[in-house]
């Protein structure tokens, strides 16, 4: 069996997904954990990753798998067994869900890596996206005008594109001036009806990529097209479902409400600095046109003040002349 068929157990011979981004995540994961001569990993073949991820797909607890992959070591065993078996059953995770479980030995990302260690995945996934709403969301709305290109050219927040979908909407950095975004629209389009995740969190995601890369903004298209001849970023991105208003209520958000209030309030308390910021930045239109106005009036005394000291020397100059 293909390894596409138990990663994404449906058909892909869709045309309307691109498969290079994940794969390019999926020889990296393989490439992380078989680093160091393979000594922390029991996995050595795709084979025993199709064979873990049919373990982990019929709901098998992690205990159960732990006990299953050890029955299968070969003799004599080696000390670090259990660390083997750990390292192979964490990168089978990520490579299912794309989620940073366990820890790499010889590899560093800077995300927060999360410890499955009971239940079945399943439940472990749902436990953790079911975490309960905490902020207020009475007074947020989510405007045209709210969208990653904004959130750069205006706010001057940093988008970090992730593969680790635990990670998504996170803002980082002292300042939260830098938020990640799971950029594998087209892993999540594959995921709809995996029961492995709970009911409506692949749908809303998909909605929140809508929401920040609006595909019916030029403006938006050209930026990521730039974006994408620099990073390896999965196209389809900027092709997700088209929003109508009501889609972008934030009612209609459950699993990424409180991210997005956040990072929605970040957004509108962060003040122009810069010229183009105050170009691009419309939110208050009578403030934008009071500043832009401003300045046409100091440049214009400038150059009518300009004018008139040349005018002036020119006179001074014909007059010591004559």
């Amino acid at each position: 069996m293909p390894c596409y068929e138990i990663i994404w157990p449906l058909d892909i011979s869709s045309g309307n997904v691109n498969y290079d981004s994940y794969f390019s995540y999926y020889s990296e994961q393989c490439n992380l954990a078989l680093y160091d001569g393979e000594r922390h990993i029991s996995a050595k073949s795709h084979q025993d990753i199709i064979e873990i991820a049919e373990q982990i797909r019929s709901h098998v607890d992690r205990k159960d798998i732990t006990l299953w992959l050890s029955s299968r070591l070969p003799f004599p065993r080696l000390e670090n067994e259990e660390e083997r078996i750990n390292g192979s059953i964490d990168l089978v995770v990520r490579l299912l869900c794309m989620i940073n479980v366990g820890e790499l030995q010889y590899g560093f990302s800077g995300q927060e890596r999360l410890m499955w260690s009971e239940n079945s995945l399943e439940h472990w996934i749902k436990n953790y996206f079911h975490a309960p709403r905490l902020l207020d969301n009475e007074h947020v709305k989510l405007e045209k005008i709210f969208s990653a290109l904004n959130l750069g050219r205006i706010a001057g927040i940093e988008i970090q594109f992730t593969n680790n979908l635990a990670d998504h909407l996170r803002l980082m950095g002292e300042d939260d001036k830098k938020v990640s975004i799971f950029h594998n629209a087209s892993f999540l389009m594959v995921q709809r009806n995996n029961s492995m995740f709970p009911d409506g969190l692949i749908d809303e995601t998909i909605r929140t990529l809508a929401l920040l890369f609006p595909q019916s903004d030029p403006k938006t298209r050209k930026w990521f097209r730039k974006l994408s001849r620099t990073f390896n970023i999965d196209c389809q991105v900027v092709k997700c479902d088209r929003l109508r208003a009501i889609d972008r209520q934030i009612n209609n958000f459950a699993f990424w409400r409180d991210r997005l209030v956040v990072l929605k309030q970040v957004f509108d308390e962060a003040e122009p600095s810069t010229l183009s910021q105050w170009w691009c930045d419309r939110r208050n239109e009578v403030q934008w046109y009071t500043f832009w106005v401003a300045i046409l009036v100091l440049v214009l005394t400038l150059v009518f003040g300009l004018v008139q000291c040349i005018e002036g020397a020119v006179q001074i100059y014909t007059a010591l002349r004559q």
